[in-house]
């Protein structure tokens, strides 16, 4: 792919943290702060953000366990699942969201992204940070894939007041479907979010790196996410 990515430093309170960067072949476009699973800002997710880069966007993706560790990055084996769990339980929510603040903050001041509008797109726990990326106001536009916990912080559906896209997987063994039906049914009445849900599909559907990746489902929800990124940028 015709893209040109480095790790940059995020600047915060607590300290410097580190950043994948993917620029689009052109140098400049619309932006996207890519939101990690807890697996880190690993292979795949940099795969994620070389191929938005690759489709016109500015990508930044945040190493958000960086207090743990700089630049963890997770297998998807039982000692990976075991440690991503554990880093997902020692990561302060509060803490994601402010690191995910400084790293938009990054983002629109960078000339690449200079003057243009600034989506978030996570994956698993990313895709429930992009979520309250969204409630926070902080981005113009919001795509979630599988955000375990959306379900938990419907409270906050009153503050969405930008366009969000949602895609869930109808065989996911992690969310289930009575979750994404009550989703579904808070934001019925909001025409500003969007709601996929996928035949077949399981949890991680997305990653081709790991057992549950349904190619299906997977080029049907980016097809939709650009479509809905080309639409709201």
């Amino acid at each position: 792919m015709e893209t040109n990515s480095q790790w940059i430093d995020i600047d915060t309170a607590d300290g410097k943290f580190g950043a994948y960067l993917s620029l689009p072949r052109g140098g400049k476009g619309p932006a996207i702060v890519l939101v990690q699973e807890i697996f880190g800002v690993n292979q795949h997710i940099r795969n994620v953000a070389d191929q938005y880069a690759a489709d016109g966007y500015v990508v930044l993706a945040p190493d958000l366990f960086w207090r743990h560790g700089a630049r963890i990055e997770l297998g998807y084996d039982e000692a990976g699942w075991k440690r991503a769990v554990e880093l997902m339980q020692a990561t302060d929510f509060a803490t994601s969201q402010a690191d995910i603040a400084a790293t938009i903050k990054t983002l629109r001041a960078l000339d690449a992204a200079a003057g243009q509008k600034v989506a978030s797109v996570g994956y698993c726990l990313g895709g429930r940070l992009s979520y309250h990326t969204a409630a926070n106001g902080l981005v113009d536009a919001a795509v979630c894939y599988y955000g375990g916990g959306i379900q938990n912080a419907l409270d906050r559906a009153p503050e969405i007041k930008v366009p969000v896209l949602m895609h869930f997987g109808n065989a996911d063994s992690h969310i289930p479907l009575e979750a994404v039906k009550s989703i579904a049914e808070k934001f019925e009445s909001n025409d500003q979010v969007e709601i996929h849900v996928y035949e077949g599909a399981e949890h991680g559907f997305n990653c081709n790196h790991r057992d549950s990746y349904n190619q299906r489902a997977a080029a049907q929800a980016h097809g939709n996410t650009l479509l809905f990124l080309g639409e709201q940028l």
